[in-house]
């Protein structure tokens, strides 16, 4: 009879981990060119946008899918079975037999240490189009287009997706995305994914261990610069945030030494976490104008 499953500290801590990410900039600050900056013999690119002439002689390997049902068979293909699903669903084994049928061998992946996905808001593209034709899609009472239910199944697949390939526990995934700025009813700034439908955008940071915005700089001397900003509490409102806690607030725009840095052992959680009421801040209250105490716990 065997016995409860439960992995060791030891085995868990000698895990290879892969970092599951996603990279937010707006459109030409150079996301794609990252590329540039990992080992070409180990990253695969997949190259949704046709984008590749920012990448022009870079000497790795690409896949370029067109359809989402290649997407999602490049997925499956990618990150195995998901035993927990029904034959008649995509990511289960019958799926992945499937694949396995048209693609051949899996072991010509194992080369790959990291995915480089570029980008999700076109793999949104592609979803939403491909959502727009299924039954889901269509009023059952009159026939006609139902866009509800099309955003509905759009961000059931994207979500299903992005989590299938998160779980790939083996290899770096890295998407990225446009990063799109706003502002809300009372004309304050926000940034957002630019992602079809709301769901994906939401729920991704949640999925996804890193979340780096790709911005510009501008500091009050000196020049501009682009730079990843890698930490949820930051002065500009950007998305981040750093499931690690091995990363500054600010980085070089450095894919490859952004990931030797995760990578590297990490601090004691004594060290990194700080469980302390901050310093007492005193701020008017919005209604009386009385003063109030603000605190919050911070992590390093």
């Amino acid at each position: 009879m065997s016995g409860l499953p439960i992995i060791s500290a030891d085995q868990r801590m000698a895990e290879q981990r892969g970092i599951k990410g996603v990279i937010l900039g707006p459109s030409g600050i150079g996301k794609t060119s990252l590329l540039w900056s990992v080992d070409p013999n180990s990253t695969l690119f997949f190259d949704l946008e046709a984008g590749d002439l920012a990448v022009e002689g870079w000497p790795g390997d690409t896949i370029r899918p067109r359809t989402w049902d290649e997407c999602r068979n490049f997925a499956v293909f990618i990150g195995g079975p998901n035993p927990a699903l029904r034959d008649d669903q995509h990511y289960s084994q019958a799926h992945y037999n499937a694949v396995l049928q048209k693609y051949g061998d899996p072991g010509v992946m194992a080369k790959y240490q990291s995915i480089f996905v570029d980008s999700i808001t076109v793999a949104g593209r592609l979803c939403f189009q491909w959502c727009k034709g299924q039954p889901q899609a269509f009023s059952e009472k009159t026939g006609k287009p139902d866009l509800r239910g099309a955003y509905g199944l759009h961000g059931q697949e994207m979500i299903a997706w992005i989590t299938h390939l998160q779980h790939t526990r083996g290899k770096n995934v890295w998407f990225v995305g446009i990063l799109d700025e706003k502002t809300d009813d009372f004309n304050r700034r926000y940034y957002t994914p630019q992602i079809e439908g709301s769901k994906t955008g939401l729920e991704l940071p949640g999925i996804v261990d890193q979340v780096i915005s790709m911005v510009e700089v501008k500091p009050e001397e000196g020049p501009s610069y682009r730079a990843f900003i890698c930490q949820t509490l930051n002065p500009w409102g950007y998305p981040a945030k750093d499931r690690s806690g091995r990363l500054t607030m600010v980085e070089e725009p450095h894919l490859g030494r952004l990931m030797e840095k995760i990578h590297q052992p990490g601090k004691p959680a004594a060290e990194r976490l700080s469980f302390e009421r901050p310093k007492k801040v005193t701020e008017a209250a919005p209604a009386t104008g009385a003063p109030v105490d603000m605190a919050m716990n911070t992590g390093a």
